[in-house]
């Protein structure tokens, strides 16, 4: 692969499996250095070792408060500097309201926005300063689409892809870039939370998308040409129905 972020620093959080872990591993192929973010010390260390001297390990619970603030001091101490964020950690709640726990609500809500942003608001002026950088958030095809099944975890996905396109507008004019990406349903944990009936028939109809080629799109608008912003890719199985 072309060494097209050579160079670059990026920051990737939830990054200890799924898309999160996709993404680090396609950046690093990419030549950037990656501090990989997760509360998992063991699965960090265990995949930093595995991935050479370019991939750094950060290990914070996001869902502390005091922790997820050490977010940018962390990051510059093990790096330097800070080109790309990729704001990916999230979780899932799936099935009817109804029967949804208040706290396990208040727990995604915390995770799914007000981590995000708070980790966008936190790099910002990192960024400002240096005239450039690049965030990047994992939305949902659910910010898209009123998903029956994910009442809560579709409303998150929703105020989190107005919150990118409301910040895109503030920072442009920083040489500053953010988009989101905005999958359908990818072969991760999350998929663990979805109806079992759901879940068999996406499996069956081949409707599921690989982590790795959620990283691949994530490349793509990383590299693009600065004068150029992707501002949210939606991507979705080809034999996937809504």
């Amino acid at each position: 692969m072309t060494q097209k972020l050579q160079g670059q620093v990026a920051v990737v959080t939830g990054a200890a499996s799924g898309i999160g872990l996709a993404s680090a591993e396609a950046m690093l192929a990419a030549g950037a250095r990656v501090v990989l973010v997760d509360r998992d010390q063991r699965a960090l260390a265990a995949l930093c070792e595995r991935l050479g001297p370019d991939a750094l390990p950060l290990v914070i619970d996001l869902l502390d408060a005091r922790q997820c603030a050490s977010l940018l001091p962390g990051v510059l101490e093990l790096a330097g500097r800070l080109d790309i964020l990729h704001a990916n950690a999230g979780s899932y709640i799936g099935g009817d309201l109804v029967d949804a726990d208040p706290d396990a609500i208040d727990r995604m809500l915390n995770l799914n926005i007000n981590v995000v942003m708070k980790n966008v608001r936190a790099v910002l002026p990192h960024m400002i300063e240096r005239g450039s950088g690049d965030i990047i958030v994992t939305s949902s095809l659910a910010a898209h689409y009123p998903t029956p099944w994910e009442p809560v975890y579709a409303a998150s996905k929703w105020a989190i892809d107005c919150f990118v396109q409301t910040t895109r507008r503030q920072v442009f004019k920083h040489g500053l870039r953010v988009g989101s990406i905005s999958p359908g349903p990818v072969v991760t944990g999350l998929l663990a939370d979805w109806p079992a009936d759901k879940l068999r028939q996406a499996r069956e109809s081949g409707s599921l998308l690989e982590a790795a080629e959620v990283a691949e799109v994530v490349l793509f608008m990383l590299t693009r040409p600065r004068g150029m912003t992707i501002r949210d890719v939606v991507m979705l199985p080809t034999q996937f129905d809504l």
